[in-house]
């Protein structure tokens, strides 16, 4: 019985410290200046979850519209195709 609880633990731990490193991530690019561009991410390019699935790299195909990637504020709009908000 112990040793289930250490290994329920430690999985835990490592579970919820990747969580918290993938917000830090999210949070320090956006206070850098940077904003979220859907439909512009190249397949396999993208940095991180979307509705499809849950990590960076992850994209089906070129332009989806529920991938982005991170782009300097005031430029997603110029890019041909890129939103800031997701796309159908």
């Amino acid at each position: 019985m112990n040793s289930k609880t250490l290994i329920h633990s430690a999985l835990v731990s490592v579970f919820t410290l990747g969580l918290i490193t993938a917000a830090g991530q999210a949070t320090a690019a956006e206070e850098k200046g940077a904003e979220k561009c859907y439909g512009i991410v190249k397949a396999g390019k993208n940095d991180c979850q979307t509705s499809a699935h849950a990590c960076a790299g992850q994209a089906s195909k070129d332009g989806q519209g529920d991938s982005w990637v991170y782009v300097p504020k005031g430029t997603c709009e110029k890019i041909v195709g890129g939103s800031t908000k997701p796309k159908a």
